[in-house]
C-alpha cells in the first residue's frame, strides 16, 4: 500500500498545512472493488472499526450499542424501542428534519421507565473524539424500489453519516454523484429510514475524488415520483456544480483516493467537519464548508487566542486580513467565524461589519437564525448601543452596518453613555475591506476601543499599486489597516489566508471570463495615462452615433450573450418582491419562493458616468429593443476618481444630485413602476425601497439589462446574471470586483462571465489578473480563444483538447438517425456527442461563430434524437445491468429545446397542410425528427401524430390545434376520473390547481380529497399504491399538456369547458412539474 506524507501539520487544524502526496503508477486500484477494498484497509489504519454487516436489522443493533456506548446508559427494550422510533426514527421525518437532529438537535430530553430524564447525545459536538467511527460496505437496504448495494459508509455513533460511491478509474465521477441522485430517489428512504442521516457523500473514481452535502447549495427539492411512502419526506436532487475538492492550507488540490483518505478522513478532521464547518441555513440546506473557508476560520480564531494570551488586544497584532477571491463564499466564512469566535470564553461581543447595501434579506435572517436579535437594518445606532451595552451571553453576536456604526462612534455623547463598552474584548469582523470608508471606520475603532480584534474579508486587496492617493497615509493599503501574518522580515504584511481568482477558476467555484473588445473608435495605443486619454476624447464617446451603435449591437446580440434561446432552467423566485423591498424593517417581511423555470440569463451595462447612463437609457427606448431595461444612480461620481473606475455610491440619498439628473432619474423610475406596477421616486425612503427592489428582480432575472454607473458593480449577487457590457474605463480591484458580478456558479449551460467592452480595456484587464492572481494567470481566468475552441488546443497539463473540427470529423462516423446497436458505440457515440454539446454552449457566445457550423440542423436534430434515444433507454432500463450506465455521463441540461417548441412543429404541419402527397411523406419525416430531437416534445408525439391525421383542406392549424389540444386534454381527464374512480369536483379542482401553480402537489389534503372510498375494513386497503397510480396519470397529463395550455387552462371555476386558450409565448416562463413553492 503506497504511504502519504505529511509535510507539516498543526494538530489542532482541520485542513493539513502542506500534502505531498507519494507517486503511485495508474495501474494501481483500477477496478472498482479493488478501490472499495483499499479504501477500507487504509481506513482501518486510521482507527476506524470495520463491521461487516449488512441489514438493517444490524445497523439497528450496532446503532443501539454505540447510543449507549456513548452516553454511559443502557436501554431496556421498550425504552429502546420508543426512543428508536420516536426520536431517531420517526417516519414523519426526512432528510431535512434527520439534519437538524444532527446539526441543531444533537441532545434530547429522554424519559426512562424508571421516571428519570435524561440528555441524550446523537452526537457529541463538544467534545468531538466522544464519538465513535465505523466503516461498513455492501449494505443492502430493504423495500426500497429496486434493489441496490451501497459501497462504503462511515458510522458516527452507529448513524450513518458520510457515504462513499466509488467508481473505477477512468470513469467520470458525475457517474457516482448520478448513482447517489438515483439512490436518494431509489432507496435511502426505504425501511426505517436511516440512510437520510447521511451529512457528506464523497464521490470517486481513484484518481479524482470530490465531496458535497446532502442538500448542496440552490439544491432543487423533489418529491419522489408520486410513489413516496409515510415519513419519507423530501429527498434531494443536487447539483454537481457544487461538489468541492479537498485541498491543503496552500489550495493545493488532494484529489486521489488515498490521500483524500489520509486527510479528509483523518478523526479529527471529519469530526470537525461535521461537528464545527457545516452550516444548516434558514432555508433548510446543508452547507459543507470548503477546506480554503476552514482554514481562513480557523485562522481568524487562532489568532484570537493567541493576541488574549499575549495581551496583544488593541494593537495590530489582534488582527489579519482573509484574501479570499470575489464570489467564492466569504459571507458564509465570516458567518462561521463569528459563530464560533462567540464560543470563546474571554470575548464580550463580535460585531459583524457590512456595508449597508450588501446587509440582504438573506444575511440578516442567517444571523437571525443563529441569535435572535442580532441584526437591525434601523438607521438610527441608539439600538446598536443597546447591542453593544448588553451583557447577556447569549447576546454576543451583533450584525451592523459601517454607516451606523460610524454614527454612533462619531457621536460626542458615545463615551459618556456607555463607557463600559469601550472596555469590552469586542471582536470585529469587516466584510469587503478593500472598501474606501474602512481606512477611516479603522481610525475611530482604534481611537474609541481599548481591546479590539480586527479582522477584514476581501477578494480584491489594496496593494500600493491600486491604493488611492487620497486619505490617510498610515492606511492606504489593507495590510496597514488590519496587519496579518510577519513576511521574511517579521512584519506583519502578509494576508491570514489567501484564495485566490486562479484558485477558485481551476477548482470550478467560479466561472472563467470571457472578455470581448468590440472597437467602437481608434485609440491611441499604450497610453498609460487614461484619464488625459478619456478627457480628450470624452466628446468622440459621447457622441450620439456611437451611442447608437454601441446600442444597436447589445439589442442584436443580447439573445446570443444571455443564451435567451438556450434550455431552460430552474431558478427559486421570489414572488412578494413588492412587500420585501418595501419593508421598513429590513428582513421583517417573509419571503415566499417558488421553483420556476425559464431561459436564459440578464445583464448589467456599466457605464463612465451619469451623463453615460442617460444617453443609454434614452437611446434604449428610442429603439424599442423590446427589453427590460433600468437605471439606477446617485449622487455624481468620479469627482474624486481613486483611478479605478470604481467610487462608492450612497444608495439611499439622491440628495446630492442635480436637478437635471434627479430629474431624469425621476423619470426613468417612472417608467419602472409601470413596468413592474410599483410605486418608487426619488425620495430618501422610496428610493432606498428602488434600490433594494432592483436588487430583487435583478434575482429573479426580471430586470433584463441594468444600466448603472457603479452600484452594483460590488458586493451584488445573482446567479442568473452572466454577461456584464462596459462602457467606463476600470482597473485594477474595480475592474476585476466589477467582472466577477457575472461569474457565480448556477449550472452546466452558465459556462463562463461575459464580458463585453466598448473601450480597450484589454491591458487593463490583464494587469488586474495579474496583480490578484499571478502574471501567468491570464491563460485560467480568462476563456480561450475563438480558434482554440474551434480548432483544440494544449491545456496547462499539455493534454490536447479536441475543437469543435475535431469531434465534429468523429461523429461523421455515426450516421445521422441511425440506430446505434453495440454497447461500446454507444457510449463512444455519447461522449463524442457530449463533447459537441460543451464546445457548442461555448462557441454560440462568439459572433463569429455564426456561419460556420458545420453539422446541418437537419443532422443536429437526427444526432440529438439519437442521443435523446440513449438517454431514455438508460434511464428506463435494466438497473441491475450497470456496464453501460456506469460509464455514460449526458449533458441533458446542455440539449437545446427552446427552437424545437411546439410552435417550430406547427410550421411544419402547416408546410404539411399545404404540400401535395409526395412531398407530404419528407415533411412528416422532418417532423419526426424534429420531435424525437427535443427531450421536452417526446411525451406529445402521439398527440401531434393524432392531429395531423385529423387536419383537412380547410384546416386553420393554429385555430384548430388549440381546440384539438383543449379537446384532448378534457378527455384525459375525463378517463383519468372514470378509470381511477375519483371525486369529480375535487379532481377537477385539483389539477385545475395543479395547472395553475405549475406543479403536481403528491401531499396534503388535496390529493386526499380525491381519493375514492377504499373497503374500511382492510386495513390500508391498498391506498398509497393507488395514490401513487393516480399520481402518475396526473403527471404524465400534467407534462404533456402544462407547457402547450399554461396555467388554469384544464378547469375553470364557471365549468366552461369551451373556453379557448391561448398557447404561451416562445420565451414565456413556464413551470415543470416541481414540488410545491417554499414560503422562506
Amino acid at each position: 500500500m503506497p504511504n502519504h506524507k505529511i509535510v507539516i501539520e498543526n494538530p489542532k487544524s482541520t485542513v493539513v498545512a502542506t500534502y505531498q502526496a507519494e507517486e503511485r503508477t495508474e495501474t494501481q486500484y483500477q477496478s472498482e472493488a479493488e478501490l472499495e477494498k483499499a479504501l477500507i484497509q487504509r481506513l482501518q489504519g486510521q482507527a476506524y472499526e470495520y463491521l461487516p454487516l449488512h441489514t438493517e436489522r444490524d445497523l439497528i443493533s450496532n446503532l443501539r450499542t454505540q447510543m449507549e456506548k456513548l452516553n454511559g446508559i443502557s436501554f431496556n427494550d421498550a425504552e429502546w424501542k420508543r426512543f428508536y422510533t420516536t426520536i431517531l426514527a420517526d417516519q414523519n421525518n426526512g432528510i431535512v428534519e434527520k439534519t437538524q437532529l444532527i446539526q441543531e438537535d444533537h441532545v434530547q430530553t429522554f424519559l426512562f421507565d424508571n421516571g428519570e430524564q435524561k440528555n441524550i447525545r446523537i452526537f457529541d459536538k463538544k467534545n468531538v473524539h466522544n464519538n465513535s467511527l465505523q466503516v461498513i460496505n455492501q449494505y443492502i437496504p430493504e423495500g426500497g424500489n429496486r434493489d441496490n448495494r451501497y459501497d462504503v459508509t462511515i458510522l458516527v455513533n452507529g448513524l450513518p453519516l458520510v457515504h462513499v460511491e466509488l467508481k473505477r478509474r477512468g470513469v467520470p465521477i458525475r457517474e457516482a454523484f448520478n448513482q447517489i441522485n438515483r439512490y436518494q430517489r431509489e432507496s435511502f428512504w426505504s425501511g426505517t429510514g436511516l440512510f437520510q442521516y447521511v451529512q457528506i457523500f464523497i464521490i470517486s473514481n481513484g484518481t479524482e475524488t470530490k465531496y458535497y452535502s446532502n442538500t448542496t447549495r440552490f439544491a432543487h427539492v423533489k418529491q419522489n415520483s408520486g410513489h413516496q411512502k409515510p415519513g419519507q419526506g423530501k429527498h434531494t436532487s443536487n447539483s454537481f456544480e457544487f461538489t468541492s475538492w479537498w485541498a491543503d492550507e496552500r489550495n493545493a488540490p488532494i484529489t486521489d483516493l488515498m490521500d483524500f483518505t489520509a486527510t479528509f478522513f483523518a478523526k479529527h478532521t471529519l469530526l470537525n467537519i461535521l461537528a464545527k464547518y457545516c452550516i444548516f441555513t434558514s432555508e433548510q440546506l446543508l452547507m459543507v464548508m470548503r477546506p480554503y473557508q476552514i482554514c481562513a476560520t480557523e485562522k481568524i480564531i487562532n489568532r484570537i487566542i493567541i493576541a488574549h494570551n499575549y495581551h496583544w488586544e488593541g494593537s495590530i497584532k489582534a488582527g489579519g486580513y482573509i484574501w479570499h477571491t470575489t464570489g467564492s463564499g466569504k459571507t458564509l466564512t465570516s458567518f462561521k467565524t463569528a459563530r464560533l469566535a462567540t464560543q470563546l470564553g474571554f470575548t464580550d461581543k463580535v460585531v459583524f461589519v457590512v456595508d449597508r447595501k450588501d446587509l440582504d434579506y438573506q444575511t440578516m435572517k442567517e444571523y437571525d437564525r443563529f441569535e435572535k436579535g442580532a441584526t437591525n437594518s434601523n438607521s438610527s445606532s441608539n439600538i446598536l448601543r443597546r447591542q453593544l451595552g448588553s451583557s447577556a451571553p447569549q447576546k454576543k453576536l451583533v450584525i451592523t452596518t459601517i454607516q451606523k456604526l460610524a454614527s454612533m462612534l462619531k457621536n460626542k455623547t458615545f463615551e459618556n453613555e456607555v463607557k463600559d463598552i469601550t472596555q469590552k474584548q469586542i471582536v470585529f469582523i469587516f466584510d469587503e475591506c478593500h472598501r474606501s470608508q474602512f481606512g477611516d471606520m479603522h481610525t475611530l475603532i482604534t481611537k474609541k476601543f481599548r481591546h479590539y480584534y480586527i479582522f477584514g474579508f476581501t477578494g480584491t486587496p489594496i496593494f500600493a499599486q491600486n491604493a488611492s492617493t487620497s486619505g490617510n497615509p498610515n492606511l492606504k493599503t489593507t495590510t496597514q489597516a488590519f496587519g496579518g501574518d510577519p513576511d521574511e522580515n517579521g512584519k506583519p504584511t502578509r494576508p491570514l489566508h489567501t484564495y485566490t481568482i486562479v484558485d477558485a477558476i481551476r477548482d470550478r467555484n467560479v466561472l472563467p471570463f470571457r472578455v470581448e473588445y468590440i472597437s467602437t473608435m481608434k485609440e491611441k495605443k499604450d497610453i498609460e495615462n487614461q484619464e488625459v486619454w478619456s478627457i480628450d476624447t470624452d466628446n468622440a464617446l459621447k457622441d450620439p452615433r456611437r451611442i447608437k451603435l454601441v446600442t444597436e449591437y447589445i439589442i442584436k446580440h443580447f439573445n446570443q450573450k444571455t443564451k435567451r434561446n438556450d434550455k431552460s432552467f430552474i431558478i427559486n423566485k421570489l414572488l412578494n418582491v413588492n412587500e420585501v423591498a418595501a419593508s421598513k424593517k429590513q428582513g421583517k417581511v417573509e419571503e415566499v419562493k417558488q421553483l420556476v423555470r425559464m431561459t436564459g440569463f440578464n445583464s448589467i451595462f456599466a457605464v463612465a458616468s451619469i451623463e453615460y447612463a442617460k444617453l443609454y437609457y434614452n437611446e434604449f427606448k428610442r429603439q424599442d429593443s423590446g427589453l427590460k431595461v433600468a437605471a439606477i444612480f446617485s449622487y455624481g461620481v468620479n469627482d474624486e476618481d481613486d483611478g479605478t473606475g470604481m467610487e462608492d455610491e450612497n444608495n439611499e440619498d439622491t440628495n446630492g444630485m442635480l436637478p437635471v439628473d434627479r430629474d431624469f432619474l425621476e423619470a426613468a423610475i417612472k417608467d419602472y413602476n409601470a413596468m413592474f406596477g410599483t410605486n418608487y421616486d426619488t425620495s430618501a425612503d422610496k428610493f432606498q425601497n428602488y434600490y433594494k427592489d432592483v436588487s430583487l428582480r435583478m434575482k429573479n432575472r426580471e430586470i433584463d439589462l441594468l444600466i448603472v454607473v457603479n452600484m452594483f458593480l460590488t458586493g451584488f449577487d445573482a446567479t442568473t446574471l452572466n454577461t456584464l457590457w462596459v462602457d467606463k474605463n476600470l482597473r485594477m480591484h474595480g475592474l476585476l470586483q466589477a467582472y466577477s458580478r457575472t461569474n457565480r456558479i448556477l449550472n452546466s449551460i452558465k459556462a463562463f462571465g461575459n464580458i463585453v467592452c466598448f473601450r480597450n480595456l484589454e491591458k487593463a484587464t490583464n494587469d488586474a489578473i495579474a496583480l490578484f492572481g499571478n502574471k501567468d494567470a491570464c491563460g485560467l481566468v480568462l476563456m480561450k480563444t475563438y480558434e482554440e475552441y474551434y480548432k483544440g488546443y494544449e491545456d496547462d497539463k499539455g493534454h490536447h483538447v479536441k475543437g469543435y473540427e475535431e469531434l465534429v470529423e468523429l461523429l461523421r462516423k455515426f450516421k445521422p438517425g441511425a440506430v446505434i446497436a453495440s454497447e461500446e458505440e454507444k457510449k463512444e457515440f455519447v461522449r463524442i456527442f457530449g463533447a459537441l454539446l460543451r464546445v457548442l454552449n461555448i462557441l454560440q457566445a462568439f459572433d463569429q461563430f455564426a456561419g460556420n457550423e458545420l453539422i446541418s440542423e437537419r443532422d443536429m436534430q437526427d444526432y440529438l434524437g439519437m442521443y435523446n434515444d440513449i438517454y431514455q433507454a438508460v434511464k428506463n432500463g435494466d438497473h441491475d445491468k450497470e456496464e453501460i450506465k456506469e460509464d455514460l455521463v449526458f449533458e441533458m441540461e446542455l440539449v437545446k429545446q427552446v427552437e424545437i417548441n411546439i410552435d417550430y412543429i406547427l410550421a411544419l404541419v402547416k408546410k404539411y397542410k399545404d404540400q401535395n402527397s409526395k412531398d407530404r411523406e419528407l415533411t412528416l419525416q422532418d417532423i419526426d425528427r424534429a420531435i424525437k430531437s427535443s427531450p421536452q416534445m417526446r411525451d406529445k408525439k402521439e398527440l401531434i401524430d393524432a392531429f395531423i391525421k385529423s387536419i383537412t383542406p380547410g384546416s386553420d392549424v393554429d385555430d384548430d390545434w388549440n381546440t384539438f389540444v383543449r379537446m384532448k386534454m378534457q378527455e384525459e381527464i375525463n378517463d383519468i376520473i372514470n378509470t381511477e374512480h375519483l371525486k369529480e369536483a375535487p379532481a377537477r379542482k385539483f389539477i385545475h390547481d395543479s395547472f395553475d401553480n405549475g406543479y403536481v402537489q403528491t401531499e396534503g389534503t388535496g390529493i386526499a380529497d380525491i381519493m375514492p372510498p377504499l373497503n374500511p375494513f382492510k386495513k390500508n386497503a391498498g391506498r398509497e399504491e393507488k395514490k401513487a397510480v393516480i399520481l402518475d396519470k396526473i403527471k404524465a397529463l400534467f407534462n404533456r399538456f402544462y407547457d402547450l395550455v399554461g396555467p388554469s387552462s384544464s378547469y375553470d371555476a364557471d365549468n366552461s369547458s369551451d373556453r379557448l386558450y391561448n398557447l404561451p409565448e416562445e420565451n414565456e416562463l413556464s413551470m415543470a412539474a416541481e414540488p410545491a413553492p417554499t414560503s422562506v
